[in-house]
């Protein structure tokens, strides 16, 4: 994918990418220059666990994800 610096050298990260890994505005990210013309972009806040259990039900082979009933921990 390509993106283009702006004049305040900003770089915007193309929406198929933002959706694709939930990237909020505000989110902090590294940038480390690996060699010339190369450069990693690390998301520094981790990516948040809500929509696992979505992620889960997604799977296109049906009936392996099955809920567990949960319990109590009042009576530990």
């Amino acid at each position: 994918m390509r993106t283009t610096i702006s004049t305040k050298g900003q770089i915007v990260l193309p929406a198929e990418l933002r959706e694709a890994d939930g990237i909020e505005p505000g989110e902090e990210f590294e940038v480390d220059r690996i060699g010339p013309d190369v450069y990693r972009l690390t998301r520094l806040t981790p990516p948040p666990n809500h929509g696992v259990v979505e992620w889960l039900r997604s799977c296109p082979e049906q009936g392996w994800f099955a809920e567990v009933e949960s319990e109590s921990t009042d009576s530990l």
